[in-house]
């Protein structure tokens, strides 16, 4: 009935703000970043405080040799919203992630890569995509239909032949695992994060296979991504290809053993009425 219908759109709508009013936590990893990190987590505070009222920025150092720390800590006085963490050694992205995770205290949990090719403005979709579908992550990707992106051949290329590698090996009904924004139901991440044995690029493809497994739902959204790197590869070099290949073959074997002693976690299903 045409009421009826008007009324529940009143409560979806209702429903989908309302995610806002709640706790968000970013997590930024970076690595010799320290030409442009202080302005773009200034941005980046400002950009997210737009649209929510409870936040927080944590910045985490995978080791950087040259001055991202003391950027990261310069960019912290500024503001009570960005957490400046670290290490002294590199470990590599997901490592930093992991590191950030163990901070943070929202009830929604994000990645975003420091060089604000994309803005953290997606995150407002993001969270109402969220709260509309009831899926325990929202994930940005390039391949999506509504996308916009300016980034260099070379990259399009190995994108398209990972994702063909992903279906394979994984059953992944996604077509873009690498693109640095993602959006999570805290208490689904922190059931699966501990899990997670990839400290390389490669990470977040392991968070999303065992979401999956578990039963979390997982929906895609177009993203607008400007590549500012000057190299046609981006930080990225032939060696971390290779990683991100012989990490994927290590994440599929690590999936497929916590599926063969049959561990359990909590179910991850849709929560939301509206679905």
């Amino acid at each position: 009935m045409p009421g009826n219908e008007g009324e529940q759109k009143e409560m979806e709508d209702r429903y989908a703000e309302d995610i806002f009013n709640k706790k968000l936590s970013v997590i930024v990893p970076a690595y010799n970043e320290g030409k442009t990190i202080y302005h773009n987590l200034l941005e980046m505070e400002k950009l997210i405080g737009s649209f929510c009222t409870d936040f927080e920025l944590i910045v985490v150092d995978d080791g950087s040799l040259d001055d991202t720390k003391e950027q990261i800590r310069r960019a912290a006085e500024e503001t009570d919203n960005i957490t400046a963490a670290g290490y002294v050694q590199n470990r590599g992205k997901g490592a930093a992630v992991k590191e950030g995770t163990a901070y943070a205290s929202g009830d929604y949990i994000a990645f975003l890569d420091a060089d604000l090719d994309l803005s953290p403005m997606h995150l407002r979709a993001f969270l109402k995509k969220m709260s509309q579908t009831g899926a325990c992550a929202v994930i940005g990707s390039k391949m999506h239909k509504d996308s916009q992106v300016e980034y260099p051949l070379p990259r399009k290329i190995m994108s398209l032949g990972y994702y063909v590698m992903l279906k394979v090996l994984f059953r992944l009904n996604i077509k873009d695992t690498q693109t640095g924004i993602k959006l999570f139901e805290a208490r689904a991440l922190n059931q699966v994060i501990q899990d997670v044995g990839t400290d390389g690029f490669a990470y977040d493809i392991e968070v999303l296979a065992l979401l999956r497994r578990c039963g979390g739902k997982i929906e895609e959204m177009p993203v607008r991504l400007v590549f500012k790197r000057e190299s046609r590869w981006g930080r990225i070099k032939m060696s971390d290809i290779l990683m991100v290949a012989r990490d994927t073959l290590r994440i599929y074997r690590n999936v497929h053993k916590l599926k063969r002693m049959g561990k359990k976690l909590e179910s991850i299903k849709p929560k939301s009425e509206y679905i």
